[in-house]
């Protein structure tokens, strides 16, 4: 296993290059739709025949779902290269659910049998990990590549053991002066995670938040979501306990990265809620991994929480990772006319207690 493989694909990716991902039923040479251009197109697959590799969500709207080969709503799904998709432009119509009311979609679409299963599904996984729609060009198997990795190089690459403490320093904030800052990395993972650690540490049981990433919300102060007001409560809470510690994850928009956050909010503004932008785009309902959480606590040397969520799943996630989490704390705050439907989905369809 070498994550260094899978980082130098996941680099690949995101600048539109091809890489080859062998499993253990075989290889796939892979293009990514999303930064392919006409030249990259034309060298990888010359003689325009690569078909097409999507997630089996994508595939419902695509009307795939009623064919064997696309069955299966857990695995990916090939789709055979018809005349009509023609070049780079045509596929990314086929991959980016946004266009769907600009760019109505040809068809019907035919599925493929799959030999490189195991490939195939890692590959969908990397897509997600590097922030791209999950969709690619399929080439022969000379067809030429940036970056070679397998899918055991994958798996590596998201294992939140490689997880380490980079640095730490004072950093007092306005909830409380006592505060110390501790950045966390692995070695082929550009995303530092950190943690706020408020107070004065003693035998008492922390209150800790896990707090996923939200540029819109944190930063720019986003009414769409809650997790900008739910940050800074979360810091006050804290504050006012004897010590606890707030997690700051890099896992945007649910683990789905920044760029395909602000698609699912383009899908909201065409009716569908937040679980079923998600899923139309391809991903999972929520993506994040709160492996890297428990990581970061077991590096602090914190076995047990007193976790401050409305999410059980984060219970689950911790308890799962070894980490016993002795009291769940609400985090009760009011909507506004903006994330209502958002809050009743987070209640209705993900399980939370709002």
């Amino acid at each position: 296993m070498d994550a260094r493989a899978a980082a130098r694909a996941i680099d690949a990716l995101r600048r539109g290059w091809p890489i080859r991902l062998a499993g253990g039923d075989g290889a796939l040479a892979l293009l990514p739709i999303e930064g392919a251009t006409p030249q990259s197109l034309a060298a990888f697959d010359p003689e325009g025949r690569a078909p097409l590799l999507v997630s089996a969500a994508r595939a419902v709207t695509l009307k795939l779902a009623n064919q064997r080969e696309a069955a299966d709503p857990q695995a990916p799904v090939l789709i055979a290269r018809e005349r009509w998709i023609a070049d780079a432009a045509d596929m990314m119509a086929i991959a980016d659910p946004v266009r769907d009311l600009m760019t109505p979609l040809k068809g019907p679409f035919r599925a493929l049998p799959i030999a490189q299963a195991e490939a195939a599904g890692a590959a969908l996984v990397l897509a997600r990990v590097a922030g791209l729609l999950p969709a690619y060009a399929v080439g022969a198997a000379d067809a030429p590549v940036e970056a070679m990795l397998s899918v055991a190089d994958v798996a590596a690459y998201a294992d939140p053991r490689r997880l380490a403490i980079a640095t730490r320093a004072r950093l007092p904030i306005a909830d409380k002066v006592e505060t110390e800052i501790v950045a966390f990395r692995s070695p082929e993972d550009p995303r530092e995670h950190v943690a706020l650690i408020l107070g004065e540490r003693d035998e008492s049981l922390p209150v800790v938040r896990l707090h996923s990433e939200c540029l819109t919300g944190d930063v720019l102060g986003s009414l769409k979501c809650d997790c900008g007001p739910q940050l800074h409560s979360a810091l006050h809470r804290i504050a006012e306990a004897r010590w606890g510690v707030l997690l700051y994850l890099r896992q945007e928009g649910r683990g789905i990265g920044l760029i395909n956050k602000l698609r699912a909010y383009a899908l909201q503004d065409q009716g569908f809620d937040t679980v079923d932008a998600n899923v139309r785009l391809g991903f999972a309902i929520d993506a994040r991994d709160f492996g890297v959480a428990a990581r970061m606590l077991d590096l602090l040397g914190v076995p047990g929480v007193r976790l401050l969520t409305n999410n059980p799943a984060k219970v689950a996630g911790l308890e799962a990772e070894g980490i016993r989490v002795a009291e769940r704390l609400p985090l009760a705050l009011p909507g506004n006319p903006f994330n209502e439907r958002y809050l009743a989905t987070k209640r209705d369809r993900t399980g939370h207690d709002l």
